[in-house]
């Protein structure tokens, strides 16, 4: 797995001040990307336990609440080994800190998926250019949402965060 860019302080990509990891490759291409520079797999720089070490240090500063892990695509077959790793290891260190995921592909189809035990809020859904919505807190366009995975989980169905509950 390889990774574009790490923001040690992101406020755009979930609630609160977060550390923001961007993976390297996508397949979707949705036109009208916002990170083009994401989707070829052979792009940014490879991903190693170094690079956890590093995300998980920028996580020990009081104000950081999260990590968002963004992509290209995070949840990839060639990506989602590597994003369950630094997840696994995110939880294991900060277990109070949230981790946001970004992803084209529907919770649906993840929900048998083992990184989502330590994900706590999936935006899914390829970016529809012509459904691109400014309004929308964390999503590009009206066909994404926001979910709560550990409650959908827990109830065997997809349960979408409020607009009040996003900005926790």
């Amino acid at each position: 797995m390889r990774y574009n860019k790490i923001r040690k302080m992101d406020i755009s990509n979930g609630p609160g001040v977060r550390v923001s990891i961007f993976i390297q490759g996508c397949t979707f291409n949705c036109k009208n990307c916002f990170n083009p520079e994401t989707h070829d797999f052979a792009g940014g720089q490879e991903f190693t336990d170094e690079t956890i070490q590093k995300v998980l240090s920028l996580g020990e500063m009081e104000h950081i609440v999260g990590l968002s892990i963004l992509g290209g695509e995070p949840m990839h077959p060639n990506n989602i080994a590597g994003t369950e790793k630094l997840a696994k290891a995110w939880k294991e260190r900060y277990p109070n800190k949230s981790i946001w995921v970004w992803s084209g592909f529907l919770f649906e189809n993840l929900k048998d998926k083992s990184v989502l035990k330590y994900v706590d809020v999936l935006v899914d859904g390829q970016f529809v250019d012509s459904l691109k919505d400014f309004r929308l807190k964390y999503c590009g366009s009206s066909n994404q949402r926001v979910i709560d995975v550990q409650k959908s989980l827990k109830e065997g169905k997809t349960i979408i965060l409020s607009e009040d509950e996003v900005k926790k």
